[in-house]
Parts: structure tokens; C-alpha cells; sequence
């Protein structure tokens, strides 16, 4: 799957402004922002994926563009999909750059895989 470069680099713009532990990883078929060790914010082709947090679910689902991340055919909690179409202004990306980044704050870190 392509990345979308131009999406890319917006996110880019917003979230190095603040954050100064940010990686960038390829993986599935895009790129994921990692800050402070754990997933936040990723870019495909068409859409950005979002982590937040889960007990604000209903609220997010609401907003434009947004629907349940199903990556394996099963919605995983916490995270979201949101076209790239609803993400056509500065101050729309930096509501879902800043609702990742607020739930990272608090989010606990992917378990490392043993090594055997």
C-alpha cells in the first residue's frame, strides 16, 4: 500500500512541534508515529489510524470521517480510522494529533516480544 507523503509530513509539522521522543516505523502498508515508546498516530494511502483513549469511543465515533479500526476483521478498541477527506484543514488533523498524543500520556507501552 502506498503512504501518503503529503499527510505524512502535515503530521509531521504538528506533532514534532511538541514531542521530542518521536519514531517513525514503517508498518502495516504505512507509516506509525511512536511517541514515548508507544504507538500514537499512523498514515496509509487514504486515512490516518489513531489511538485514543477507549472510554472516549462514542464521542470520537461522532466526528467526521471516523469509523472503528478493524485491521484484522475485528474493531480493536482504542483506535480509530479517519479518512484522509476529513482531515482537509490544520486545526482538524491537530484535533486527532492531540487526542493521540493526550492518550499517550497515559497509555501503556506495547509488551516487548522475548527473544529466545
Amino acid at each position: 500500500m502506498a503512504l501518503n507523503e503529503k499527510l505524512a509530513d502535515r503530521v509531521r509539522e504538528i506533532i514534532f512541534l511538541t514531542q521530542k521522543n518521536v519514531e517513525e516505523k514503517r508498518m502495516f502498508g504505512g507509516l506509525c508515529f511512536m511517541v514515548n515508546n508507544k504507538m500514537c498516530v499512523g498514515v496509509e494511502k487514504s486515512r490516518l489510524m489513531v489511538r485514543f483513549d477507549p472510554a472516549k469511543t462514542d464521542e470520537v465515533m461522532e466526528k467526521e470521517g471516523c469509523r472503528p479500526m478493524d485491521f484484522t476483521n475485528k474493531v480493536m478498541k482504542g483506535f480509530a480510522f479517519v479518512d484522509v477527506e476529513a482531515l482537509n484543514t490544520k486545526k482538524k488533523l491537530s484535533y486527532w494529533i492531540n487526542l493521540a498524543l493526550e492518550y499517550n500520556e497515559v497509555a501503556k507501552p506495547s509488551k516487548k516480544k522475548k527473544i529466545i
